[in-house]
């Protein structure tokens, strides 16, 4: 990733933040934990990971028994609230950087022919699906200057983590999606 973003302040950790905007699999292990937790929580897993692991390779984690690494995402204080499961999602994530991509995940945006080729790419990862996806174009156009062809097609119609720049936008996101959800559950209701 490039040098001029030197955090992405979605944990309000300075660490972790700095692992996201330097380690292309740190930012897709954070998305594919973001998901029945908090943002800080979800992407502060990376860097726990790192912690418990000494590293964040694909390959070593891809590699490693199926046990074992639950046991990372259980130990206290857990990883996510879903430990197994997420242990899981994130290693098949890892199996697919290390076999698709020759353990480099950013290869994923580096070599896409175009955003669609882009959107697909993302989309056939492990825990990566429409709004995700979508999501992490924003992210890498916004933050990182990854603008391929046809990206502004696939950029998400509300605010998402790609409109994140500050720890202040990052608490009026939430306010905001909390508020959306609150208006769908009770437009579903009605």
């Amino acid at each position: 990733m490039p040098d001029t973003v030197t955090a992405l302040p979605f944990t309000g950790n300075a660490e972790a933040d700095a692992l996201l905007a330097s380690s292309p699999l740190a930012l897709l292990i954070g998305f594919a934990l973001d998901q029945q937790v908090t943002v800080q929580k979800a992407f502060s897993g990376p860097l726990e990971l790192v912690r418990r692991t000494g590293g964040l390779d694909a390959a070593a984690i891809a590699a490693t028994s199926p046990e074992a690494l639950e046991t990372l995402f259980r130990t206290p204080p857990a990883l996510h609230r879903f430990p197994g499961m997420m242990a899981g999602r994130v290693q098949e994530l890892c199996a697919a950087v290390a076999a698709d991509y020759g353990n480099d995940a950013s290869r994923i945006w580096t070599e896409a022919k175009d955003a669609k080729d882009l959107r697909s790419r993302l989309k056939a990862l492990p825990g990566i699906g429409d709004g995700k996806s979508a999501t992490i174009i924003g992210v890498l156009a916004n933050r990182f200057g990854v603008r391929p062809a046809g990206y502004e097609a696939l950029l998400p119609n509300e605010p998402t983590l790609a409109d994140v720049d500050t720890a202040e936008a990052l608490a009026a996101y939430q306010t905001g999606k909390r508020a959306r959800k609150a208006e769908a559950r009770a437009a579903s209701k009605a």
